[in-house]
């Protein structure tokens, strides 16, 4: 008998994956969300075109489609004007500076050889529609790069959603889910409801919910137009008789049209090979470094060559050099480590812990990177990691925590040899709490890369390892997970720990032998190496000092707190007649627009603003906007600060330890997080309530000492100006002064309160480039009369006019500013074409060497300070703006209050007095 074959049979081939992306959408998300003030060398705004990139060039990356393209709007009208005139009437022209960008964005596509979608008088959306249905047609299954809901009607088994920024695909089931009808519905649901945002009319008294059950209810929109004697609001009822015509025209307005006379190849809409050479061209034209770094190293995942070239327009890339990284386990193994560091002339230090917070963190581990000196060659970098603590099933034997630190802490001590890190704050805090004092402190990168470019949001050391190197360093989530897989370094396998840890501590050595040279170039190593190097220790020293709070006293505040609240909630549903979600933006603005009837203020891209400066324009015409600030005030004060700070009491210490930040403000302010204890406001009962909990220990008290109005000091000081000076030196009350010279006759013998408010308001706003709108508002006068006060403030103050004339010429020829101490801040704004972008970056020109400079001098106050009491008992424990907190003795208390005044008075040479308030009090509540 013959043998049976087994016939295999072929496997199915999988539908090619078709994407096509709404270009528009794309451009707007990436405009409003990357910061405003990236711009290219010239000033031209680039925002939205970076993040365009980065987000398109994700989806290459990660997603890795068969054939893509993408669809754009042309200016032309479409055929839905035709239809309805006022078809997106309320919408707000492009902003200027996100049109500039257009060219730049199509640009950068045709650069990657992708199809472009784009017809006079057609919009994106049904260029997607049609697409979609003929790719299907043609056997691909589509998904659709998007965030707008109107898109949503496409999708089916074959079609999805992939919205980019919430990294979220959506099927048939996803839009009934978020919508609560299926896609083919979903029309229906659009035109009951209408959209403000387009200016789709809809049936006036519908909203989300009020549609989606009538379509449920009925079928569809046909149905619930066919069967309104079937609703029982009589209201409703009417409405939907009244206005069916504009239901049926919305249902065709967002209808997507996939009948288009239009030819579209889409076999040639295969992923192309992208032409690096024109993006290269582009992204340095526009300043992209990362995007320059990344073309670079993956330049074969876009179907490219991968560039010969270092990628970075900074340095050379270290992309190739490869440096030894080991594990330190034994005691010999550390010994000759040891030897290698003392012989050396510096090394970068890095620890390994269980938190980020450094009062809390327990150590793991520690590594070192070591050369002849930074300017070494790379292949001359070596990097060692001494695990201490890692503790998983088959973890090799290590050095035990106390053995370690004991024989490396000649090392770390030793002043002789230099000590280099990234937020070597952290490190030296951390390593203190274990008894071992990391000194000196010879260089942070962290801090380096802060003032070579303050206007940069992040200072990581992965992000100026790219920027600078054009090298992409292991990230922390690549070996310790991220989110609910993510699990404690300590459980780390200990090769990869010691790869990633040594690679932190050398690519920190690499660096600081880049940004010294760098700081030294840009006239930067005053300012680096007298003040903010140095500031280090001091912070170090009161974060590690911490301060006392009263928990109980909180606990029974946010109790008082609770109970007005529920006050104030029954008062805010009386106000508005009905019971809603106060924290709801979208319930308010209906409340707010659509019951009450009040005047809209400003428009969002989801509807109209309820925000606070909303709200204080609202409450003129009606008292439920004040109740609801009244209401946003208190329930923010117990969330971020009266229920969280009992929280955050450390047990060792039994205080709270905010950390200074160096590396945040683009005018070198600190600021203070974890807890942030710089905005507990100062003028309000309640804020003053919360103070009052911060107390001095048993047998001290509390000591404030705060600069009396030192950015108008600096102003006198850098404007000159005759008046200003007279007034500090004479030490008259500047405000009243001001309030004479501006209202001139009416102002004879003393002016009255409301007239030295108004001076106030403009001595100050001078400062911060406020705009005779921006007075008003805060006087509550008329514009007209606001401007006046501005006007009559230059005529009389003509140094300071020249002064601000004068900074404004200067920095539109430099495109930065600079402190009294070198302190500079980039502004590439001031060749803005958007003039609202212009103007702005004139004011920070002004207010950024104004209030830098404050920011330095209170440095230089510290760092006197700190000298000066390193041998008593009273600590510096809080820098709060202009002030500065102390903790003394009894014993200590007056000769320290004098010496601090003495030392913040003398802490620069001006040509007007520093003058400093201290007050003395057992909390900081009763300090001022």
């Amino acid at each position: 008998m013959a043998s049976k074959r087994k016939l295999e049979s072929k496997p199915k081939q999988k539908p090619k994956r078709l994407y096509l992306i709404d270009g528009a959408g794309f451009y707007y998300r990436a405009y409003y969300g990357i910061r405003h003030n990236l711009t290219a060398a010239d000033g031209t705004p680039t925002n939205a075109t970076y993040g365009f990139a980065t987000m398109f060039r994700k989806i290459i990356r990660d997603e890795k489609p068969d054939a893509i393209a993408i669809a754009l709007d042309s200016r032309e009208k479409t055929f839905r004007h035709e239809m309805y005139p006022e078809y997106k009437a309320n919408r707000d022209a492009m902003p200027e500076d996100l049109a500039v960008q257009i060219p730049y964005i199509e640009r950068m596509i045709k650069a990657h050889n992708v199809a472009i979608l784009k017809k006079p008088g057609l919009e994106a959306d049904d260029l997607l529609a049609c697409a979609t249905q003929r790719a299907v047609k043609h056997g691909y299954d589509v998904t659709i790069v998007t965030g707008d809901k109107d898109l949503m009607q496409l999708v089916t088994d074959r079609v999805t959603v992939l919205d980019p920024m919430k990294d979220k695909r959506i099927d048939p089931a996803g839009v009934k889910e978020k919508f609560g009808v299926p896609p083919e519905l979903l029309g229906d649901m659009l035109a009951l409801m209408g959209d403000k945002s387009d200016n789709i009319p809809g049936v006036p008294g519908v909203g989300e919910k009020t549609a989606l059950a009538l379509i449920n209810e009925h079928g569809n929109l046909e149905n619930v137009l066919k069967n309104t004697d079937k609703i029982k609001r009589p209201k409703l009822r009417q409405s939907l008789i009244d206005h069916a015509q504009d239901a049926r025209l919305s249902r065709n307005l967002v209808e997507l049209k996939t009948d288009l006379d239009m030819e579209m190849d889409i076999g040639s809409w295969q992923l192309p090979e992208p032409d690096t050479g024109k993006l290269k061209k582009l992204f340095a034209e526009l300043n992209f470094k990362s995007l320059i770094t990344e073309l670079a190293e993956s330049a074969t995942e876009l179907g490219g060559e991968k560039q010969s070239e270092p990628a970075s327009l900074e340095a050379s890339a270290v992309s190739e050099v490869k440096a030894e990284y080991s594990a330190v386990l034994t005691q010999k193994e550390l010994k000759k480590l040891c030897v290698l560091l003392e012989s050396s002339k510096g090394f970068a230090v890095d620890t390994e812990t269980t938190s980020t917070e450094p009062m809390n963190a327990k150590l793991v581990g520690l590594s070192f990177s070591v050369s002849g000196s930074v300017s070494s060659s790379a292949s001359e970098y070596k990097a060692y990691y001494v695990p201490v603590a890692h503790d998983y099933e088959g973890a090799p034997k290590q050095l035990s925590k106390k053995e370690a630190l004991k024989t490396l802490k000649p090392v770390l001590e030793n002043p002789k040899i230099e000590k280099y890190g990234q937020n070597i704050k952290y490190d030296k805090l951390v390593l203190a709490r274990e008894g071992v004092d990391l000194h000196p402190v010879s260089f942070d990168t962290m801090v380096a890369s802060y003032l070579l470019s303050p206007e940069d949001r992040r200072h990581g050391l992965g992000y100026i390892a790219q920027k600078y190197m054009g090298y992409k360093m292991v990230e922390y989530k690549d070996v310790a997970g991220k989110g609910a897989k993510e699990i404690p370094f300590s459980h780390v396998e200990v090769p990869t720990a010691a790869d990633y840890s040594a690679e932190d501590a050398d690519m920190t050595l690499r660096l600081t032998g880049i940004l010294k040279k760098l700081l030294e170039k840009e006239n930067l190593n005053s300012l680096y190496y007298d003040i903010e190097l140095p500031l280090i220790d001091v912070l170090c020293g009161m974060e590690k000092n911490g301060i006392l709070i009263d928990t109980r006293m909180l606990m029974d505040y946010s109790i008082e707190l609770e109970k007005k609240l529920h006050q104030i909630e029954k008062e805010i549903y009386a106000a508005a007649g009905e019971e809603f979600n106060i924290n709801s933006p979208k319930q308010l603005s209906e409340i707010f627009f659509e019951k009450l009837k009040l005047p809209t203020v400003r428009k969002t891209k989801t509807g109209y603003s309820t925000d606070q400066k909303t709200l204080e324009t609202l409450a003129v015409n009606h008292p439920l906007p004040a109740l609801i600030l009244r209401y946003r005030t208190l329930s923010k004060l117990k969330s971020t600060y009266v229920d969280p700070l009992p929280q955050l009491v450390n047990a060792e210490t039994g205080r709270i330890h905010t950390s200074f930040n160096q590396a945040v403000t683009a005018t070198g302010r600190l600021s203070s997080s974890s807890p942030n204890l710089q905005n507990i406001p100062v003028r309000t009962e309640e804020g003053r309530e919360i103070r009052r909990a911060f107390h001095a220990d048993e047998g001290c008290k509390l000591i404030s000492a705060d600069y009396s109005q030192i950015e108008l000091r600096i102003l006198a000081h850098l404007s000159g100006d005759e008046l200003l000076l007279e007034s500090f030196k004479n030490d008259e009350d500047v405000h009243t002064r001001t309030a004479r010279e501006i209202f001139g006759a009416l102002a004879a013998g003393k002016p009255t309160s409301e007239m030295r408010r108004a001076a106030k308001a403009v001595n100050f706003g001078i400062i911060y480039g406020q705009t005779a709108f921006g007075l008003s508002r805060e006087l509550g006068i008329g514009r007209g009369e606001a401007q006046s006060y501005i006007d009559s403030y230059f005529v009389r103050y003509r140094g300071v006019k020249e002064f601000i004339d004068e900074t404004i010429e200067r920095a539109r020829k430099d495109l930065f500013v600079a402190t009294i101490w070198g302190r500079r801040r980039k502004l590439p704004d001031l060749k803005s074409s958007n003039r609202n972008v212009r103007e702005m970056a004139q004011r920070m020109a002004v207010n950024t060497i104004v209030q830098g400079s404050a920011a330095d001098l209170i440095k230089l106050a510290m760092l006197k300070i700190g000298r000066m009491f390193a041998k008593t008992n009273t600590r510096m424990l809080l820098q709060v703006h202009d002030e500065l907190i102390f903790e003394s003795p009894d014993a200590e208390l007056n000769g320290a209050a004098k010496k601090i005044k003495q030392a913040m008075e003398t802490a620069a040479d001006f040509s007007v007095p520093l003058k400093v308030k201290v007050s003395i009090g057992k909390n900081w509540g009763e300090l001022n």
